[in-house]
C-alpha cells in the first residue's frame, strides 16, 4: 500500500504558489516553468484520492502511486531550495554573510542569481518531464476525479443486529450496570429524549455492550418500545428515519417522501417511552443530528444510546453522559481467546499452548476483536511453532480477513482527513507505550511539512498542531495521559493503533528497534534507529543502506530516567557518525541526537540547509557549538537542554531567523549581545540549568511573537528580562527553582498571561501585584513547593477568567482569600500537601468549606 500521495502533491502546489517563490522566479524566467509544473501536479492530484482507495485491488496502481510519490518528494526538495535562497538573501542583507568572501563565489553559488536560476530551471524541467511521463499512465487505471471533502463511499461495516447471548459476553458487567443506571434515571425536563454515548476504539466491544443492554429485562420493562438501527458511515436523514420507522413496526416504501416518513414516525412514537440504539455513528455534523432528533419525539423518559469511536461525534450528538469503555482484563481476554482457539475444554491437554496464549493476548491490549482475530487464526492448530509465530509477529503482518481487527481499525483511519493521516503515520517512528508530548510532536510534524497551510497564516502553525492533536484525541487515536493546562500535555497511543500506524506507514516510515529484525527500509524517508545496543560502526553501516533522500533520522525517544533505568548512560553516537549523517543526507529535515556522546559538533552541520529540527538534549560532554550552525536559517527547533558543559552559545545566533522553539542549557553568565533578542520568530523560549546566568540583555521586547517563556534551575538569576509588558502574545510564564529571583515589584511584566507556573521560589511570600494586569486572561495558576508562601492576595477573586488553581506543598499557607465565590469561571481547585489549608477547607467538615463548596471539582492530595 502506498499512502499520502495526495497530501504530498498538495504540499508541492502550496510551495509553488507561495510568494517567496514568485519573487525569486519572476526575474529569471522560471515563472512559466513553475506554472506548467503546477498545472501538471494539479491534474494528477485530481485523481489521487480515487487511486489511493483503489490500489488495494490493483498492484499496478500501487507501483504507479509509489513512483509519483518519489517525484513529488523530489519536487518538494527542489522547491525548498527557493525558500533557502530567499532566507539566505534576507540574512545577508540584514546581518551580512556568515562566511568570508561568500560574495566572491563563482556562478553556481546560491548568491549568484544567474547561476541559481540556471540550476533551478534545469531541476524543475527534470521534475516536469518525470511527472508528465507518469501522467500518461493514469488513463490505464480508469480513475475518477475527486476533491478532498467530497463524499467518499467507503466499504461499510457489516450491519449489526440487536441480539447477543448472555453467555457470549465476557467482562463488561460494570459497564453494563452503569448504562442501565443511566437508562433508569428519569432524566431532566430539557426535551424528552436523553442521549447516552458509548465511546471507544474499534473492536473494543461497544456494539456487544449495547446489545447486552438492549436485551436486559429491566430495559424491556421500562420502555414501551425498543428500536435498533445500525447507522454506519452514511448519516442520511431520510434513510435513517426509514430504518427507525421500520424497526418500530411501521410500513415503509421506496418512494416515501421525507414528510410521509416523519408523519408516520411521529404517529408511532407519539407518547411512547422509547429506547433507541444508534449503533456505529460517525457523523460529526451537529445540524444533521438535530434534524434527526426533531423527528424522535416520544414520551417523557425516552432514551437514545449511541455507540461511536469518536468523542467529537458524542459531543455533536448531545451533551449527555459519555461512557468511555476500556479494554478487558487479562483473565477475560484469555478466556475469550481459548474459546476461539479451541472447542470447549479441548485446551486442557495443551498447557504449553495456553502459556503461549497468555503471551499472545498481551499484545491484544484488552481489545476483544483482536483477541478473536488471533484466537481464530490458531483454531485447530496444536503445533507450538504456529503459536509462537502469532506471538512474535506484529498484528499487521498476520493474515487478516474482512471484519478482523486490522480492517476494523482501518475504518477509523479511512475517516481521517488526508492531512491527519500523515501525522498519525509519523507516530509509527516511536515505540509502543511511548509517552508523546504536544511540544515535541508538533515541532516534529512541522519540521516535515505535515501541516495543511492552505488559507492559514504561517504564524499559526503551532495552533494548527494543537488542533491536530485535539482531533486525534477526540477520535480515540490518542489517549490523554497528563494535561498541564494550556501549555503542555502528554498522551499515549493504544498498542493496536500503533500496529495500525506501522501498517499504513510501512513504505515511508521505518521503526528499527532490532536491527537484525528489520523490514524493508531502503526507500523509507523517515527512520528511527532505536536499537541502543548497536555500536557506532554498526550504526554507520546501517546509515549507508538508507536512501540519500531520508528526511528524518531519530536515534532516541525515551527520557533520561528511562536510560538510567536501563543502565544506559548515553547512546553510541560520535562525531564520525554525525558526519556520516551530514555528508549523506542533504535533504534532512529532522535530526535527533539526544543523549549522545558528542564532545563537539561538526562545523559541516551548516550545510544541512533543509534542516528544521535539531535535538542535542542530554549531550553532557559537548562544550562548544560551531558558529556554522547559524547557517541553518531554516531551523525551527533547537534543543540544547541538559548540555551541562556548553560554555557559550554561537556568536551569530541572531542569524537563525526561522527559529521558533529554543531550549537552552549553558554555563554563560550573560547571553551573547545582539543574540536571542533579535530572533523575531521565537514562539517558545526556555532556559534550564543555567547556573551562572544573572540577567538578560536589553531588547527582549523585540520578541513580539513569543508565546511561552520558561526558566528553571537558574540559581543566579536576579530578575526577569525587561520589556515583558510589550510581549502581548506571551501567554505562558513558568519559573522553577530560581532562588535569587525577585519579581514582586515593578510594572514591566506580562499583561495577557493565560498560564502561570511557579515552583521552588523561596522568596515568594504572596503573588506579585502585576498579575492583576492579566485579570481578564489568566486561566491557570500552578503553585508548587513554595515553602514561604503565606497568603494569596485579596485581589485574587478579580481574576475573572481563572479556571484552575493548583497549590501543592506550601506549608505556611493556611487560608484562601475572601470572596472566592466571585471566581465564577473557576472549575478546578486542587490542594496537595498543604495540611493546614486542607484542615480549614476539608470537604463538608472544614470550617471554611462553604467558601469553596461552589467549585465543581475540589481535590485534596493525599485524598
Amino acid at each position: 500500500m502506498t499512502e499520502f500521495v495526495y497530501s504530498v502533491a498538495a504540499n508541492v502546489i502550496d510551495k509553488i504558489v507561495s510568494l517567496a517563490y514568485q519573487e525569486i522566479c519572476s526575474p529569471w524566467g522560471i515563472s512559466e516553468d513553475m506554472k506548467k509544473l503546477e498545472l501538471t501536479v494539479s491534474t494528477i492530484q485530481a485523481v489521487l484520492l480515487d487511486a489511493e482507495e483503489k490500489q488495494v485491488k490493483n498492484r499496478g496502481l500501487t507501483v504507479w502511486l509509489g513512483q509519483l510519490k518519489d517525484v513529488f518528494h523530489d519536487a518538494e526538495d527542489v522547491l525548498d531550495e527557493f525558500e533557502c535562497e530567499a532566507l539566505q538573501r534576507k540574512v545577508v542583507e540584514t546581518h551580512g554573510s556568515t562566511r568570508e568572501k561568500v560574495l566572491e563565489s563563482v556562478s553556481y553559488s546560491s548568491f549568484n542569481p544567474l547561476g541559481f536560476s540556471y540550476k533551478m530551471c534545469h531541476k524543475i524541467k527534470g521534475i516536469r518531464k518525470r511527472l508528465e511521463e507518469l501522467a500518461k499512465d493514469r488513463a490505464l487505471f480508469h480513475l475518477e476525479e475527486r476533491s478532498e471533502g467530497q463524499h467518499i463511499v467507503h466499504r461499510e461495516r457489516e450491519m449489526t443486529h440487536s441480539f447477543v447471548r448472555d453467555s457470549n459476553v465476557i467482562g463488561r458487567v460494570d459497564d453494563k450496570q452503569k448504562i442501565i443506571t443511566l437508562l433508569m434515571h428519569p432524566g431532566d425536563n430539557i426535551g424528552n429524549v436523553h442521549v447516552i454515548s458509548i465511546v471507544g476504539i474499534g473492536g473494543l466491544g461497544k456494539t456487544t455492550l449495547a446489545q447486552w443492554v438492549y436485551n436486559d429485562e429491566r430495559v424491556a420493562k421500562s420502555f414501551d418500545s425498543k428500536i435498533w438501527v445500525c447507522v454506519s458511515e452514511d448519516f442520511n436523514i431520510l434513510k435513517l428515519a426509514k430504518k427507525i420507522l421500520k424497526s418500530a413496526g411501521g410500513e415503509i416504501s421506496e418512494n416515501m417522501s421525507m414528510d410521509e416518513v416523519q408523519a408516520s414516525l411521529r404517529s408511532i412514537l407519539k407518547e411512547n417511552r422509547f429506547f433507541i440504539v444508534l449503533d456505529d455513528v460517525w457523523n460529526e455534523d451537529r445540524n444533521k443530528w438535530i434534524d434527526l432528533k426533531n423527528l424522535l419525539i416520544g414520551g417523557q423518559g425516552s432514551k437514545i444510546l449511541v455507540t461511536t469511536r469518536s468523542h467529537k461525534v458524542a459531543i455533536a450528538m448531545a451533551p449527555g453522559p459519555i461512557q468511555n469503555i476500556k479494554g478487558l482484563s487479562d483473565d477475560d481476554c484469555l478466556s475469550l481467546f481459548l474459546r476461539c482457539a479451541f472447542n470447549e475444554g479441548e485446551h486442557e491437554p495443551y498447557p504449553k499452548l495456553v502459556e503461549i496464549g497468555k503471551q499472545i493476548v498481551k499484545k491484544c491490549s484488552g481489545v476483544p476483536l483482536a483477541v478473536k482475530t488471533l484466537g481464530s487464526l490458531l483454531y485447530s492448530k496444536i503445533e507450538e511453532r504456529d503459536w509462537i509465530s502469532i506471538r512474535d509477529n506484529e498484528i499487521w503482518k498476520l493474515e487478516q480477513k474482512e471484519g478482523d481487527i486490522l480492517s476494523a481499525l482501518k475504518l477509523s483511519y479511512n475517516q481521517l482527513p488526508t492531512y491527519l493521516k500523515q501525522c498519525f503515520a509519523f507516530c509509527s517512528l516511536y515505540p509502543k507505550d511511548f509517552r508523546y508530548n504536544n511540544f515535541d510532536l508538533i515541532q516534529s510534524w512541522m519540521a516535515n511539512g505535515l501541516f495543511k497551510k492552505s488559507n492559514k497564516n504561517i504564524e499559526e502553525l503551532e495552533d494548527i498542531g494543537e488542533q491536530y492533536i485535539k482531533e486525534l484525541l477526540s477520535r480515540s487515536f490518542f489517549q490523554k495521559d497528563v494535561d498541564y493546562g494550556t501549555i503542555f500535555m502528554t498522551f499515549k497511543m493504544h498498542d493496536l493503533l500503533h500496529d495500525l500506524a506501522l501498517y499504513v506507514a510501512q513504505n515511508d516510515y521505518c521503526l528499527v528497534e532490532n536491527i537484525n529484525n528489520t523490514n524493508k527500509f531502503e526507500k523509507s524517508r523517515h527512520v528511527s534507529i532505536l536499537d541502543h545496543k548497536l555500536g557506532v560502526d554498526a550504526r554507520i553501516t546501517f546509515l549507508h543502506k538508507l536512501s540519500n533522500n531520508t528526511r528524518t533520522i531519530n536515534f532516541s525517544c525515551e527520557d533520561w530516567a528511562k536510560y538510567e533505568e536501563d543502565g544506559l548512560a548515553s547512546i553510541n553516537i560520535n562525531e564520525s557518525l554525525v558526519e556520516t549523517c551530514i555528508s549523506r543526507f542533504k535533504h534532512l529535515r529532522l535530526l535527533n541526537l539526544r543523549f549522545s556522546r558528542l564532545e563537539t559538533l561538526s562545523s559541516s552541520i551548516g550545510t544541512l540547509k533543509h534542516l528544521r529540527y535539531l535535538n542535542l538534549h542530554g549531550n553532557r560532554q559537548i562544550k562548544k557549538l560551531p558558529n556554522s550552525i547559524c547557517d541553518l536559517q531554516n531551523l525551527e527547533t533547537l534543543i540544547l537542554l541538559d548540555c551541562q558543559e556548553l560554555e557559550e552559545l554561537p556568536r551569530d545566533i541572531k542569524k537563525m531567523v526561522s527559529l521558533r522553539f529554543f531550549l537552552i542549557t549553558t554555563k554563560q553568565m550573560c547571553l551573547p549581545e545582539n543574540g536571542i533578542e533579535y530572533m523575531c520568530s521565537l514562539r517558545n523560549l526556555t532556559l534550564v540549568k543555567c547556573p551562572r546566568l544573572e540577567s538578560f540583555n536589553e531588547g527582549f521586547q523585540r520578541l513580539t511573537a513569543l508565546r511561552n517563556f520558561g526558566l528553571a534551575d537558574c540559581k543566579s538569576l536576579i530578575s526577569l528580562p525587561q520589556g515583558l509588558k510589550h510581549l502581548t502574545a506571551l501567554g505562558y510564564l513558568g519559573i522553577r527553582n530560581c532562588e535569587k529571583l525577585n519579581f514582586m515589584e515593578g510594572v514591566d511584566y506580562p499583561t495577557r498571561l493565560r498560564t502561570l507556573y511557579i515552583s521552588k521560589l523561596p522568596q515568594l511570600v504572596t503573588l506579585p501585584q502585576w498579575l492583576i494586569q492579566s485579570a481578564s486572561t489568566l486561566q491557570f495558576i500552578y503553585i508548587y513547593n513554595c515553602k514561604n508562601l503565606e497568603e494569596l492576595p485579596k485581589w485574587l477573586p478579580n481574576l475573572s477568567s481563572l479556571r484552575k488553581l493548583l497549590i501543592w506543598d506550601c506549608p505556611k499557607l493556611s487560608s484562601l482569600p475572601e470572596n472566592m465565590d466571585r471566581l465564577t469561571a473557576l472549575r478546578e481547585l486542587e490542594i496537595g500537601f498543604c495540611y493546614e489549608l486542607r484542615r480549614n477547607y476539608e470537604r463538608e467538615v472544614g470550617k471554611d468549606w462553604a467558601k469553596i463548596a461552589h467549585i465543581p471539582q475540589v481535590k485534596f492530595t493525599p485524598d
